[in-house]
């Protein structure tokens, strides 16, 4: 485990530092990977690192997981009295008619089986504000209605959410905006922060007196999460 760990918070600062001509010579083929991927999917590609070694630790402990990753649009059918409501004859009997043709596609950024059963929804950002939380809820609400069963994450590198939620991995008491926006929508949503401290607009990063360490603690927190998660 400790290998993806180091590979981890290596491929963070690469990317965050923008030290990507060396980077990209690495015959690391997965540490190449988060390099190429760049910023944009950094938290996606950490993600999956992090359910690979949970995966990987539950197996060295005697528990063997079948988990696969997909990448397929998730499709979201018209709701089943939509049509039925719908005043404009022309309009019902096309929608009708048209049924098996009309639907919403979503493609999360990760999305995980166990055994053949979509098990984990994913969404990767680097950071989190309550207006992109709204259409995150949006999704993961359309998505459970086609998945009931699965569990629904939203992995950030820093947080924008207010409240505690950069003060750990999970945060304690969260916002009061967000557990508002959270109290509409029938879901679980779990939010995990990786780095510590709120995001500030005028402070990225990326640029050296605001750089932010990825801790080992933090990246072995989630680790932890992610076995308990997929053995539930």
């Amino acid at each position: 485990m400790e290998d993806i760990i180091d590979l981890i918070i290596k491929g963070y600062e690469d990317v965050v530092k923008g030290i990507e001509d060396k980077a990209l010579s690495s015959k690391n083929r997965a540490y190449g990977g988060i390099i190429r991927a760049g910023k944009g999917k950094l938290v996606e590609t950490i993600g999956k690192l992090l359910l690979e070694a949970a995966v990987k630790q539950l197996e060295e402990e005697g528990t063997n997981i079948n988990v696969d990753f997909k990448n397929n649009p998730i499709r979201i059918p018209l709701k089943g009295d939509y049509i039925s409501k719908i005043k404009n004859n022309e309009v019902r009997t096309y929608l009708e008619q048209n049924r098996d043709r009309i639907y919403y596609e979503i493609k999360p950024d990760l999305q995980i089986y166990i055994d053949g059963n979509f098990k984990i929804y994913m969404e990767c950002k680097a950071y989190t504000e309550n207006a992109m939380l709204k259409r995150i809820l949006v999704d993961c609400y359309l998505v459970k209605q086609i998945f009931p069963d699965a569990s629904f994450i939203l992995l950030q590198l820093e947080s924008q959410l207010g409240g505690d939620y950069s003060c750990s991995l999970t945060g304690k008491f969260g916002s009061a905006s967000t557990h508002t926006l959270l109290s509409y929508f029938d879901i679980d949503l779990k939010i995990l922060t990786l780095l510590e401290g709120e995001r500030k607009v005028n402070q990225p990063i990326h640029k050296p007196e605001f750089y932010k360490p990825l801790k080992r603690e933090r990246i072995i927190e989630a680790i932890n999460y992610f076995k308990k998660l997929l053995t539930l």
